[in-house]
């Protein structure tokens, strides 16, 4: 049995980013280096650089999400994305969708201990939840799965005219260039790579943007979605 990583003090970067809530970040760090590594969320690695790879990297990803939107964070794990961006953007509605009960327990856990009043912890698999969570103005995503399998999930449950935001590495690019055609099906009209959290993080967060118009996920989806709402209205009136 090898010693846990020692969590190191957090660097002066995450008092400009996280501001007033600094105190939560620094409780969520603890939280992930300890609960997070025994439960198995995260390995004992990452402890070491839970700071620049893991909060800082994903709480710029703020830079790309308009004010005030409904945010679904799909996949969202141990919070990450979700929660650094729960922690800098109170102005957001935010869903943290997960379908493993270790995961949405810890989940629930942190919400709670950090009063997130503004996050919605919520177990599913995307393809489960569609048609039963609002569509949302924007889904976000975290080494959940390569790209064109993450649209497949994570469109659908876009608004009209919504985007995801998708943190990728050095594959970005390639990625987008082997699924521009299932993006075109799934109702993506504009696609584009971002580099975010300059003077913050080293290298920049690599962004992945995906807007769709009228009809996120194609045709197939949207007539899944109004299924899925006339059963559920059919429930209500039971």
């Amino acid at each position: 049995m090898t010693e846990a990583a020692e969590l190191p003090p957090a660097p002066e970067q995450a008092r400009e980013v996280f501001g007033e809530r600094f105190t939560d970040a620094v409780r969520y760090a603890e939280l992930l280096a300890e609960a997070g590594v025994q439960r198995g969320l995260i390995g004992p690695r990452e402890v070491p650089r839970l700071w620049e790879r893991h909060l800082l990297n994903c709480a710029v990803l703020s830079e790309a999400v308009p004010e005030g939107v409904t945010v679904c964070d799909v996949g969202s794990g141990a919070g990450l994305p979700g929660i650094p961006l729960a922690l800098v953007r109170e102005d957001l509605n935010i869903t943290l969708l997960e379908p493993l009960l270790r995961r949405t327990t810890f989940l629930t856990e942190v919400v709670e201990l950090l009063g997130l009043d503004h996050v919605t912890v919520v177990r599913g698999r995307a393809e489960e939840v569609l048609g039963k969570l609002q569509p949302v103005h924007v889904v976000t995503a975290r080494a959940v799965a390569p790209l064109d399998r993450l649209a497949t999930w994570g469109i659908p449950l876009l608004r009209p005219y919504g985007e995801m935001l998708a943190l990728k590495g050095d594959t970005a690019e390639e990625e987008l260039k082997a699924s521009a055609t299932a993006l075109s099906k799934l109702g993506a009209v504009e696609t584009s790579i971002l580099q975010v959290g300059e003077g913050v993080v080293d290298p920049l967060s690599t962004v992945v943007r995906v807007e769709v118009g009228e009809s996120p996920g194609g045709v197939r989806f949207a007539a899944k979605r109004a299924k899925a709402a006339r059963a559920g209205r059919a429930r209500r009136r039971r």
